[in-house]
C-alpha cells in the first residue's frame, strides 16, 4: 500500500509568526493590533462573567474546595 496520494493538495508549512510580521504592512499591522486588541476585550468579559457566576454560585453553595 502507497501512503502518498499523488493527487493530494500538497500540505502548506505553517509560517512563523515572525515571519508573517516582517512581510505584513504597516496598516496590516496596525489592524492586526485592532483586531486583537478587540479580543482581549472580549476575554476580559468572559473573565468578568464567569468570576461574576462563581460568585453568585459561592454565595449560594459556598467555596469550593482547592
Amino acid at each position: 500500500m502507497f501512503d502518498d496520494d499523488p493527487f493530494a493538495p500538497p500540505v502548506k508549512k505553517p509560517v512563523s509568526i515572525e515571519a508573517q510580521l516582517e512581510n505584513a504592512s504597516i496598516d496590516e499591522l496596525e489592524t492586526r493590533i485592532e483586531r486583537l486588541k478587540a479580543e482581549i476585550i472580549l476575554c476580559e468579559q468572559a473573565i468578568a462573567a464567569k468570576r461574576a457566576q462563581r460568585a453568585a454560585a459561592n454565595s449560594v453553595f459556598g467555596e469550593r474546595p482547592s
